[in-house]
């Protein structure tokens, strides 16, 4: 494995990241269906043997489900590991989902994070996405209190935009962005790598296979449950998906130049920009997370990455 610096004052981490979000389960709005969380534990032991020590979850992943997984599987070596979560997204009874940036839901979503990891401290919060009720200055007051009573170590956020990003920066260093980030969704190119690279953020690119568009095994045909948020998903059904199929098949051409599987093309060419500390995996079972360790050593030229972005903007 291979480690790069969050930011200019983060932790070492694992260039490669887990991402926790389907190892939430079923039963919630943006849920990938059912989860056996016995294979969950498995694929988070898996990556710890790999090297890989970065862990990402949120809160609202299974309504609480996939922190306390991850926080059972990792309680024996927790010092070896870096866990982040994320607040923002909260639930009441019925399980129906709302954004909440203020200071004081902030503090109290962090509360339960911590009991529900089964931990005394987080090493990487995020705001999962920003409160247009609420200023990014509250917010970020609330995580920078956390830092200060020592229940947070560092303090991240995700899906912010530049100018969300700067607000953020009067009340306190901004340690990392997570945005969506792959071949397929290339926008944050534009403006948000630059800013993070001149300002010291590190970056935590989410989705690299674009939620399995790059993951070779799609074809026009493919059909989500209904229990699967894909299946509602507009880039993953119709005409959509048959366009990203296509550019999938292109793809692949590529990667068999290198002899590498479409996936590790994928995560390579996140890795390949300068501002990247880190490309988060989703996993469901070991196989999602081992099968795309290759990519740590694949080197792509600038010519390359050129075909790249032209196959996808094409």
């Amino acid at each position: 494995m291979k480690y790069r610096k969050l930011g200019k004052n983060g932790p070492e981490i694992s260039v490669i990241g887990f991402g926790s979000w389907a190892i939430g389960g079923a039963g919630w709005a943006s849920a990938w269906g059912n989860q056996d969380d016995a294979q969950s534990v498995d694929s988070i032991r898996a990556a710890l043997d790999a090297g890989i020590n970065f862990y990402d979850t949120a809160a609202v992943y299974g309504l609480g489900h996939s922190e306390v997984v991850l926080g059972e599987a990792l309680r024996g070596d927790r010092d070896k590991v870096v866990i982040a979560t994320k607040c923002g997204l909260v639930w009441d009874e019925a399980g129906s989902i709302t954004k909440s940036g203020a200071y004081d839901s902030v503090i109290r979503e962090a509360e339960a994070s911590l009991k529900r990891l089964g931990t005394d401290y987080i090493d990487l919060y995020q705001m999962h996405w920003p409160d247009s009720e609420v200023a990014a200055e509250e917010t970020m007051r609330a995580m920078d209190k956390l830092v200060q009573d020592g229940k947070v170590r560092f303090v991240g956020v995700s899906n912010y935009n530049v100018e969300q990003l700067e607000r953020s920066l009067t009340v306190r260093h901004v340690d990392s962005l997570q945005p969506p980030y792959s071949i397929l969704r290339p926008a944050a190119e534009q403006e948000l790598l630059p800013f993070c690279l001149a300002n010291g953020i590190g970056v935590v690119a989410y989705s690299p296979l674009t939620s399995g568009l790059l993951s070779g095994n799609y074809t026009y045909d493919t059909k989500f449950g209904e229990d699967d948020w894909r299946s509602r998903n507009k880039a993953h059904t119709g005409e959509g998906l048959r366009s990203n199929v296509d550019r999938a098949e292109k793809l692949k051409v590529i990667a068999a130049r290198y002899d590498i599987t479409l996936p590790q093309l994928a995560v390579a060419y996140d890795l390949a920009h300068p501002a990247l500390t880190s490309a988060l995996v989703g996993v469901r079972k070991p196989s999602h997370i081992l099968s795309v360790l290759p990519a740590i050593d694949v080197v792509l030229d600038e010519a390359v990455l050129a075909e790249i972005r032209a196959i996808a903007a094409g």
